[in-house]
């Protein structure tokens, strides 16, 4: 099969790690022997940070313009490539990708596939500079389940947005976000990370993007409670964003900055090793439409790497760990506090779900599910054409 991906963002640049998603898939489709080219729309050079990697040996890799008077041209490039193409496939619903993709499979009445893992107007609300950006999400997330052949959705409250919006079931397969379970791994040696931090004592540690929809401030609130019992322990955010200047000053307010190491922007090919370094880590969210919507990459990364997690029940998250790690209260400071503390104050149950996260990451949530899922939603759009 000749496959036509296409992603809004830079699959290299180390500045959006959320294109992992898109370039695991093509690596499993092309393992199978499939022929895929991806589309990719990288940043300038000057913005793009440390590169993931050189290249991608597996599939055809192609650069288009991101910039707002390349939308003619890029629609033409796109028309160019889906002439040779058996489906095309798409994730996020930016325009600036969206919208050729779907002009290039109708002028070519080609299938077109749908990759929805975020609710992407949700995120954008989370701290939204301009009402009219909103809309137009909003516009883009309504109309785009009506214009395609099928939809994966990394969620269950996607799928029943999909539904709602006018997706038929049998359109729909889940495409939850996975790990590489090579990468991750419980093998993988932390040593360097301690002694670089002067680590000694247990590490709690939060990891992800710290910007919009995302909730590291709980753990901030969380560490005084926890310090009064277990004063020796430490913590850690790895991760940078927009929002980790105020997260540092929060820290200072709280008094707990003597506590915390923020990393600020890590390699993500490091990313494994300070995993290994910690203890116990976090995915602490709040309860609304944002997080009910989310399929959390740091969980699995989390549970490929064997360790014990300690996570907010909302959407997916109570349904991935399904008894591997932790759950506490959304949004509730000393529900994770005492989550945090039941893990530091019994190492067997640390254990246990160490194992058990491992285990489950093996059996549920690997690349290669994922894209047979996907490639089975193919086979549907193709025979409606």
């Amino acid at each position: 099969m000749k496959i036509l991906m296409i992603h809004p963002h830079d699959i290299y640049s180390s500045m959006e790690p959320w294109t992992v998603r898109i370039t695991a898939i093509a690596e499993e489709f092309a393992k199978r022997g499939h022929e895929v080219k991806l589309v990719y729309f990288p940043l300038p050079d000057n913005e793009r940070g440390k590169l993931r990697c050189k290249e991608f040996k597996e599939f055809e890799t192609i650069p288009f313009s991101r910039f707002k008077w390349s939308f003619i041209k890029n629609i033409v490039k796109m028309h160019r490539l889906a002439k040779d193409t058996d489906i095309i496939h798409f994730q996020k619903c930016f325009a600036i990708a969206s919208l050729p993709a779907l002009f290039a499979a109708y002028l070519r009445n080609k299938p077109i596939h749908y990759d929805w893992d975020d609710w992407e107007l949700k995120i954008y609300q989370f701290s939204p500079p301009s009402w009219i950006v909103g809309i137009y999400l909003n516009i883009m997330e309504t109309l785009i389940p009506r214009l395609v052949d099928t939809v994966s959705v990394s969620s269950q409250n996607l799928r029943k947005l999909a539904i709602k919006r006018g997706v038929k079931e049998n359109k729909i397969v889940e495409a939850h976000v996975c790990a590489d379970l090579e990468k991750f791994n419980p093998k993988n040696d932390g040593t360097k990370i301690r002694k670089k931090h002067n680590i000694n004592s247990n590490l709690v540690m939060y990891l992800g993007q710290l910007h919009g929809g995302q909730y590291a401030e709980l753990l901030l609130r969380a560490i005084k409670v926890i310090c009064i019992k277990k004063p020796k322990t430490k913590f850690m955010i790895v991760g940078g964003g927009a929002d980790l200047e105020r997260l540092k000053f929060v820290s200072k307010q709280l008094k707990v900055d003597e506590k915390v190491i923020f990393t600020g922007a890590v390699e993500y090919d490091l990313v494994p090793r300070y995993l290994a370094a910690s203890d116990i880590v976090v995915a602490c969210f709040e309860d609304n439409d944002l997080t009910k919507s989310k399929s959390p990459l740091k969980i699995v990364e989390y549970m490929a790497a064997g360790k014990a997690i300690v996570a907010s029940d909302v959407g997916e998250v109570p349904r991935m760990l399904s008894g591997s790690g932790i759950l506490t209260e959304p949004g509730d400071v000393y529900s994770l506090a005492k989550g945090i503390l039941k893990f530091l104050e019994d190492e067997n149950l640390r254990k246990k779900c160490e194992e058990k996260a491992r285990k489950r990451a093996e059996k549920e949530f690997t690349w290669d599910i994922t894209a047979d899922n996907i490639l089975k939603s193919y086979k549907t759009a193709i025979k409606i054409f």
